[in-house]
């Protein structure tokens, strides 16, 4: 045969099966001389698997890029990555020891000095690698991935020594001490969001680390970039904060008692922030949720509904068992019906069918309107000092549009949105919540384009402060002395055996709201907190 196989021989020694390819040159007197080269196969012996590992982490040591990269299966990429491990990484007097193989498998260890400046700092890791047969001649190489590298590295990755990126930051109270997780364990999100928005202005200066900056397959995996070694801590900054240590940790005590419970306190007059908690970590809730808010976005329907002439306190006001409206049959809790009763008694007793039943009277952009100009939500503009969902009440028609007079459809606020609300009838304007006074950067403050009217906004105190003495606030309000205003919630989740209890209310020139998911009523879950904590304050 001429230009093809023209042999198979058994090699020795456990190498395994050698193929002969290719012709040779053709002599004077036609014959062909052979020039094949032999391509191996079969399965890997011991002796190839620790020569070949030999050989990548021998030149590896050595800093011999280039002959590293040749004894692995994909030398482009191997170099790129060993360029960097030295040039970007600042890894240097690189050690490595082979483990004992496992199979095609070979476990090493790697020790080295990380230098930045004048600082460095000795690395240690444990990786492994795997050696195959190259594609054409079979030789046994190194199968490259970023893995052989650092075990936490994927494709696109690098590893990269420098400054942190942003500055630390330390947090304080409006007394002046530090904040941290250890006195206030749900403040993590708070203070990772405090370091992201005025790490580079609160005059720190950022550390210096070997971290992983993630490539886009690991973006899109959801990979943050990764920290390996901490060369020095930097100089964190200050930022003072609105919160209350006393609140603070009144409200982290409150939120610890049930799962999955939220809570934020306000100053109705300056829109200080004074407390949030969560006892679920690891994402914001309080200040980031976003969830039904059930009854307790009546205190805003109800303002819509009084100012249009559609309701007042103390006039008769329908609240029968079933109402219709766009195709769906509303209904009260435990189908309960008021007859001949007031305004003030659906309010109070929070009857759904009360204020679905003005569905046909109102635009569908009604209530959208009401949320954004009289009580600042809905229109992603607060500046509040770290990251939070301002609330969404979207324009619907037909049955979302009556759902969305309850807090459900596609009503969606959180405790933060929540206290503002209640901050906002206690007050008697929309002050935007802040974590961080505007005087500190000179961010401009959300505000509304509009109040409610003196008649209006008595009628609306008046409906929450008769809600806190007598309706389905009076159980958690009870012994909450004052000016007091109260509204309760419960929203439905399809998928849950129970609703997320809310509860919103004042006292003097304090603004709370919390949500207890998953758990029932809010006056028996939520109110307990809220209302703790307005009696906290003395």
């Amino acid at each position: 045969m001429l230009g093809g196989v023209i042999a198979v021989v058994v090699g020795g020694a456990g190498f395994g099966a050698y193929a002969l390819l290719g012709g040779g040159a053709a002599a004077e007197d036609g014959t062909r001389t052979s020039s094949a080269r032999e391509v191996r196969t079969g399965p890997l012996s011991a002796d190839e698997v620790t020569a070949a590992a030999e050989r990548f982490l021998t030149a590896w040591q050595d800093g011999k890029v280039s002959e590293a990269a040749a004894a692995t299966d994909d030398p482009k990429a191997a170099a790129a990555l060993l360029t960097a491990y030295a040039e970007d990484a600042r890894i240097k007097d690189v050690a490595l020891t082979a483990g004992t193989p496992a199979g095609d498998k070979v476990p090493f260890a790697v020790k080295g000095t990380v230098s930045y400046e004048e600082t460095g700092k000795p690395l240690a890791y444990d990786s492994a690698l795997t050696v195959v047969r190259g594609a054409g001649d079979g030789e046994p190489r190194v199968a490259w991935q970023p893995a052989v590298v650092h075990p936490d590295l994927r494709d696109g990755d690098k590893l990269v020594t420098g400054e942190a990126g942003t500055p630390p930051v330390k947090a304080l109270d409006r007394d002046g001490d530090e904040l941290t997780t250890a006195a206030y364990p749900s403040l993590g999100t708070v203070l990772d969001g405090l370091r992201e928005k005025y790490g580079e202005k609160a005059g720190g200066e950022a550390g210096v680390e070997l971290r992983i900056v993630r490539g886009k397959a690991s973006k899109k995996a959801e990979l943050s970039d990764k920290t390996l070694l901490e060369l020095s801590e930097g100089t964190p900054g200050t930022v003072k904060t609105t919160l209350s240590p006393s609140l603070q940790a009144a409200a982290e005590a409150q939120v610890a008692k049930k799962e999955q419970a939220s809570v934020v306190v306000l100053r109705p007059s300056t829109g200080e922030i004074l407390a949030v908690a969560n006892s679920s970590r690891g994402f914001n809730v309080a200040f980031q949720g976003s969830l039904a808010p059930g009854s307790t976005m009546k205190v805003i329907t109800a303002s819509m509904l009084i100012e249009k002439g559609l309701a007042s306190m103390d006039e008769q006001h329908p609240c029968p068992k079933y109402f219709s409206y766009g195709g769906w049959k509303f209904q009260n809790d435990d189908k309960f019906e008021i007859k001949d009763g007031t305004f003030k008694a659906s309010f109070a007793r929070s009857c759904n069918t009360a204020f679905i039943s003005q569905a046909p009277e109102l635009k569908d952009d009604d209530l959208t309107k009401q949320a954004q100009e009289v009580f600042g939500l809905g229109r992603n503009d607060w500046q509040v000092g770290v990251p939070t969902f301002d609330g969404s009440v979207p324009v619907q028609s037909a049955a979302p549009m009556g759902a969305s007079l309850i807090g459900q459809g596609g009503v969606r606020m959180n405790p933060l949105n929540m206290a503002s609300v209640s901050a906002t009838v206690q007050s008697g304007v929309f002050r935007q919540p802040y974590l961080v006074s505007p005087e500190v950067d000179g961010r401009k403050l959300a505000t509304a384009s509009r109040t409610l009217s003196a008649g209006t906004l008595a009628q609306l105190r008046e409906l929450m402060s008769y809600t806190a003495a007598y309706g389905t606030a009076a159980e958690a309000m009870a012994g909450v002395s004052g000016q007091t205003g109260a509204k309760t919630g419960s929203a439905e989740v399809d998928g849950q055996k129970k609703p997320n209890g809310w509860f919103t209310a004042y006292r003097g020139d304090l603004a709370a709201a919390g949500v207890v998911q998953k758990a029932g009523h809010g006056g028996s879950t939520a109110g307990p907190i809220v209302a703790a904590l307005l009696k906290s304050a003395g």
